[in-house]
């Protein structure tokens, strides 16, 4: 019997805390946990023996950390040494106790991907392969891919095991109270990622403990189609007499857990803090439970990093805008490579109602693959919106699917054979939603019976690939009433019938029913209402004609779809004064949506910024704007223009600082995901050189706020917190001296004692180096009494952060900088 076959007969069991247990044992503060499979293997055999014997099923390898980046020719072991000696000690363990299963543990490699990071998405995905292919050729019985704070890397490394292996998968994220992951990422997008991308277990571990997990666990229960985990800490860490301890004893934690397994999880373990005697609670606990796998939820939903769009009864809006058919201007922008206009048409469709946005980038002389990976890449830079991928090329589809960070949206396939044989396996692969144009080698069908037909041959062809119903919206087609005076009725019956008979979803590109007429937008909207009415799905549109949104929120209201009819009252409230469409721009809002949509991605609060908000169309407004949206190119030629006339610090802060400020109320609202914030932050960067550029020609210094040390702890080689903080500190005005990762405290204290800085910043996200965090700020007390230390990382709390001796604990790059203007001004 298999692990996943097990997991059907019963609840399994994960062992707990690895690091805590070492640091214990005597594990130094700056050592290398993964080093232990080496020097102290009857050590690491004993605590896989001691989970085992506990109760647990699966016990997870040494190699958390394993990666090329810690272990490479300029450290004392390899990294297939390190592997493989992980792996020799579990297969003893598990041959000693008689029983058990080997879960090969992939850990974060601590960088950002890019575009928000400097680690390329393909290196990412190498990185993880090469310990993949070590654990399985020693023999290991699935991959579980854990304590992952952002869904880009999680997708590399999924692929990775997918790829270079046949073993399960499984899969647990890091939330933190709020729901959301680093970069944003809620549960409903995470279960849409990775169920897409054929993940057999799914969940959450580290970060919190089971009294916080519990509803993140009703939450991923409701929406997951696959089995749960759920591996929480024992609690939230502190620190006494110098050592790291956690606050929930086994007896607390099987209390929690059981109510978490009351819920109906399917495989339970611990992670930080936990030990055998949490795992035997557990293993009481499950005693007499019946495994109860979850049903297909039967849910359509596409994702980005940060958010997820259902398609159901409340219908989606599909923005089309991003398309060369009869735009001379984005076609030169396309063959030069200019992304400029996509990104424009995209923030510009956001602000208009779009939930979800149609990408179009197919001329005949451009390099349809290239320029579709890039303007991929780029919109998921500044927009947290599904995107929708809109090609015949399969090549093109192939490469915006890899790199889609989400569950991306593919148009189209239709009932041609060769069609489908080419895009069902790219599905399979990489997941999706499908649109499925009812069309075959015989043509568009003239009747609604014909186009059922081939809509059931689509669901029938996809199924042979593991692809559901429930991933597939049918194209009815619309033919133009101009030349077909059925077209529409045809139409609407296909949409009624895919609906009631066959339980499917829908789609339509409305604007084609009107081609040929004067006034197309009364045809457009009318049809659009009467589709809504048949029991449409989504629509692609232009979000910015008022009277197809018109058409789309008077639905919403007279279909009870929206409470209170607040979302029509919220459009319409001024349109005496002002016009709905433009109210978003002239206000100076980042993006602004209705909020009556499908759950999507939140938008940035509207209050005032201090120093007030540039209005108009002048420079300063196009430089709030690019800001605030993450412009870089058009951000550093509106600083330029202003330039002419105004003083720089004057650029500064009245358009760059409050622009800032507005995206980190956002970001600290959780409306502005970490992305979005990156990039407005980069946005800044690129005024500020036009500005230092100017200031050094004209031969005046543009001056600093103050100096700022930042680094991640000896020990630690995830400096992914620290990057973020340095980013936002130098586009706040500040000089940072960055001292990279794995940083001894001589080194940060004697850096602060010749800089003489007011403020130092330290990161570490693993338990075990955060003794190295506590000496280095024991070190700054007595050489440097006058420095004040701000502390972060996932294992950190207030509490502990006072209980190391930090001056402040800071949960987000925001929240250091505003320790920095509290500090410093």
């Amino acid at each position: 019997m298999n692990v996943l076959q097990e997991l059907k007969t019963k609840i399994l069991l994960f062992d707990g805390g690895t690091g805590s247990l070492l640091q214990e044992a005597g594990l130094k503060p700056g050592e290398l946990p993964e080093t232990w499979n080496i020097t102290r293997p009857d050590f690491i055999v004993k605590l896989h023996r001691d989970y085992l014997e506990a109760g647990c099923d699966i016990i997870k390898t040494n190699t958390f950390g394993a990666n090329r980046f810690k272990y490479n020719s300029s450290f004392e072991y390899g990294l297939k040494e390190i592997v493989t000696a992980a792996m020799e000690n579990a297969k003893r363990a598990v041959r000693e106790a008689g029983k058990g299963y080997i879960a090969l543990d992939l850990g974060p490699t601590g960088k950002l991907l890019k575009p928000i990071g400097q680690l390329e998405f393909e290196e990412a995905v190498t990185v993880y392969r090469e310990v993949v292919e070590i654990g399985a050729a020693q023999g290991a019985d699935l991959i579980l891919i854990e304590t992952m704070s952002d869904t880009y890397e999680l997708k590399a490394a999924v692929l990775a095991a997918r790829e270079n292996s046949a073993l399960p998968v499984f899969a647990t994220v890091i939330f933190d109270e709020k729901g959301k992951m680093l970069t944003g990422g809620t549960p409903k997008a995470v279960i849409g990622l990775l169920e897409g991308l054929r993940v057999d277990a799914i969940g959450m571990n580290c970060g919190l403990g089971p009294i916080q997990m519990k509803p993140l666990a009703a939450e991923f229960l409701k929406y997951a189609s696959v089995p749960v985990i759920v591996n929480p800490n024992a609690g939230l860490p502190r620190s006494e007499d110098g050592k790291t301890v956690y606050d929930i004893g086994p007896d607390e934690f099987e209390t929690a857990m059981k109510e978490i397994l009351d819920l109906g999880i399917n495989v339970a373990g611990g992670c930080c803090g936990t030990t055998p005697e949490h795992i035997k609670r557990l293993d009481r606990l499950r005693k007499g439970r019946e495994q109860k796998l979850p049903g297909d939820k039967q849910l359509t939903v596409a994702t980005s990093y940060a958010s997820a769009v259902e398609f159901g009864a409340d219908p989606v809006i599909i923005g089309e805008r991003i398309n060369p058919t009869g735009k001379a201007k984005y076609k030169q922008a396309l063959n030069e490579k200019n992304m400029e206009f996509i990104l424009e048409e995209g923030i510009s469709q956001q602000e208009s109602g779009a939930h979800v946005l149609d990408i179009n980038v197919g001329l005949p002389e451009i390099d349809e693959p290239e320029i579709m990976a890039l303007a991929v890449q780029e919109l998921q830079g500044i927009t947290e919106l599904p995107l929708q991928i809109d090609t015949t090329n399969t090549e093109a589809m192939a490469r915006a699917m890899r790199i889609y960070n989400g569950k991306i949206m593919v148009n189209s396939v239709n009932g041609k054979q060769e069609i489908m044989d080419a895009v069902f396996p790219l599905v399979k692969r990489y997941g999706g939603v499908v649109v499925a144009l009812t069309l075959d080698e015989q043509g568009i069908p003239g009747t609604s019976e014909g186009r059922i037909e081939v809509a059931q041959k689509i669901y029938r062809e996809a199924e042979k690939y593991g692809i559901g119903k429930k991933d597939i919206l049918i194209d009815a087609l619309c033919m133009t009433v101009s030349s077909d005076p059925l077209g529409a009725l045809t139409t609407l019956e296909t949409v009624r019938r895919i609906r009631d008979e066959l339980g499917g979803k829908t789609i339509l590109g409305v604007s084609n029913i009107s081609f040929g007429l004067p006034v197309r937008e009364n045809i457009n909207a009318n049809f659009f209402t009467m589709a809504l009415y048949s029991g449409l799905n989504a629509a692609i549109i232009n979000p910015g004609s008022e009277p197809m949104m018109c058409a789309y929120r008077s639905f919403r209201a007279l279909a009870a779809l929206d409470e209170n009819c607040a979302g029509y009252i919220d459009a319409y409230k001024d349109a005496g004064q002002t016009s709905a469409a433009g109210a978003g721009l002239i206000s100076g809002d980042m993006y602004s949506k209705s909020p009556e949509t499908p759950e999507t991605a939140g938008t940035p609060e509207t209050s005032e910024t201090p120093g007030g908000v540039p209005s108009g169309e002048g420079g300063e407004a196009r430089l709030f704007l690019s800001v605030l949206k993450g412009l870089k190119e058009q951000a550093g030629r509106a600083a330029e223009e202003l330039l002419f006339d105004k003083e720089p610090l004057d650029v500064i802060n009245t358009c760059m600082i409050p622009a800032l400020d507005r995206v980190g109320k956002g970001y600290e609202a959780g409306t502005v995901f970490l992305p979005q914030l990156l990039m407005s932050a980069e946005a800044a960067k690129a005024a500020f050189d036009v500005i230092r550029e100017k200031l050094d020609e004209s031969g005046r210094s543009g001056g600093k706020k103050g100096k700022i040390i930042l680094a991640t702890v000896k020990g630690d080689i995830h400096d992914i917190g620290k990057n973020i903080v340095r980013v936002l500190l130098e586009n706040y005005g500040y000089e940072v001296i960055d001292l990279g990762k794995d940083v001894p405290p001589e080194r940060i204290v004697r850096e602060a004692e010749e800089k003489h800085v007011p403020l130092v910043g330290l990161s570490a996200l693993m338990t075990t180096t955060v003794p190295a965090m506590q000496r280095t700020i024991a070190g700054l007390k007595e050489k440097a009494p006058w420095v004040k230390v701000m502390v972060g990382g996932a294992v950190l709390t207030p509490e502990y952060a006072e209980m190391i001796g930090a001056d402040a604990y800071c949960s987000d790059a925001l929240a250091s900088v505003s320790y920095a203007r509290k500090i410093i001004g």
